[in-house]
């Protein structure tokens, strides 16, 4: 039987970010059935060279093209002609994707067009209407963003099928080894950091985002110290794993210094680490934070909650459906104390939440004063919670049944279907 061809433009597969590591994921899982192969053009990163790779041990199976930015009209169209694959599947913001969808019409003809989507924030963006009518099927990663598009496009075919964590790499340590791991990164933190503030009992906040606008990250930085001139600066220490010169961001080690945070008060992690390493570091926070103002998922929370350490978190986009169940929390959720409509050329209007100070170290007091009975409740539940909702296996089978179905409904080229070549419009 001949594998089906899908051609997937995402961040680049192999690269560290949230897309690129779950566009592995389900790549992945479909290279697994053998009767899939992959094209991939792999973008969002620089490249020290453009040649080919062939991915091990899929080979042949699995090649990606490096480009810059997500690829353009003659790219797609070249490799439509030599490769004819048999679906286009690509992820992230639409923002990125408006040159695709002007070529819909050469693409659809012969293959399906399937999106997996994430939008941050409500009201619903009818704005994206023409993009999401341009697609055959839209598969959306949070709860937020499976009603906004039942809302804007009812008609056409959408399904919810969420990020998952690899519980292999993201899971509670326990043994002896795994312990020592923590104790020794743990001193690290609380005690060789600082000179003043040396105290090995201190709370460990996790901070692991872009440093980029929306992810408040200079707005922590500052609530934080400003939070221990409260409490004391030998009670907490907030690590941030960030590039702290992002182009997007804000200068953070200016920050530190201006505000005298620089005794192992805020620490920052800029190396890149394996997702072994990144699962040691939730496994030695307290707590991982994350207060964007919009986010559409929040994969590091995630993580946070597969490794049993709780998440304090806006009430915003994806992070409402990861710190509570409905009954349960697993953690500590802010509520917005402003919602202001921003908007651009791009995006005309969406929703910006924002947090106060005042509940911000409210929450913080708050998650450093429970008791551990409560804390070991919201590590075990958070878990659970990953394990029933999240879970990688679920991801796997959702995504082959997905793409199989995709394949059977939609076909390509000689079998294709439900797609028409021209429509009526009435003239008036």
């Amino acid at each position: 039987m001949k594998k089906k061809k899908i051609l997937v433009l995402s961040d680049h597969p192999l690269s560290p970010s949230g897309v690129g590591t779950q566009t592995k994921y389900f790549i992945e899982s479909l290279l697994k059935t053998g009767r899939y192969k992959f094209i991939c053009l792999g973008g969002a990163i620089k490249h020290e060279n453009y040649q080919p790779q062939r991915v091990e041990p899929w080979t042949d199976d699995w090649i990606i093209f490096p480009i810059d930015n997500y690829g353009n009209h003659d790219i797609i169209r070249s490799i439509l002609q030599k490769e004819k694959p048999d679906v286009l599947w690509f992820m992230t913001d639409p923002r990125f994707y408006g040159w695709l969808w002007e070529i819909e019409n050469e693409i659809r003809v012969n293959i399906p067009m399937v999106y997996y989507h994430v939008w941050d924030n409500k009201p619903a963006p009818h704005f994206n209407g023409r993009f999401y009518r341009s697609t055959d099927e839209i598969v959306c990663i949070s709860k937020v963003t499976h009603d906004i598009v039942k809302e804007v496009v009812p008609d056409v075919s959408s399904c919810y099928l969420p990020h998952a964590v690899n519980s292999n790499i993201f899971y509670k340590y326990k043994t002896d080894e795994e312990e020592q791991k923590i104790k020794i990164l743990r001193n690290r933190v609380a005690v060789e950091s600082s000179n003043h503030h040396k105290n090995p009992n201190k709370k460990i906040f996790f901070w692991n985002n872009r440093n980029a606008r929306r992810k408040q990250s200079g707005t922590i930085l500052w609530w934080f110290k400003e939070f221990l001139d409260e409490v004391g600066h030998d009670q907490a220490t907030l690590l941030m794993h960030t590039d702290p010169r992002d182009p997007h961001g804000q200068d953070l080690p200016h920050l530190i210094n201006h505000l005298g945070a620089d005794d192992g008060q805020i620490l920052i992690s800029s190396n890149k680490v394996s997702s072994e390493e990144l699962a040691q570091m939730y496994n030695t926070a307290d707590y991982t934070i994350n207060i964007s103002d919009a986010e559409g998922f929040g994969l590091s929370t995630l993580e946070s909650l597969s490794c049993g350490t709780p998440i304090i978190v806006s009430m915003t986009g994806g992070l409402q459906e990861q710190v509570t169940d409905g009954k349960n929390w697993f953690g500590y959720g802010i509520e917005p104390s402003s919602k202001a409509v921003i908007g651009s050329l791009d995006v005309p209007y969406i929703y910006e939440d924002r947090i106060s100070q005042k509940d911000f170290n409210k929450t913080l007091k708050s998650a450093m004063n429970v008791t551990s009975k409560k804390y070991k409740k919201m590590s075990i539940q958070g878990r659970q919670h990953v394990k029933d909702n999240y879970n990688f296996d679920n991801f796997e089978k959702q995504w082959v049944k997905t793409m199989d179905e995709i394949v059977e409904k939609h076909g390509s080229w000689e079998t294709r279907s439900g797609y028409e070549r021209w429509h009526l419009l009435e003239v008036a």
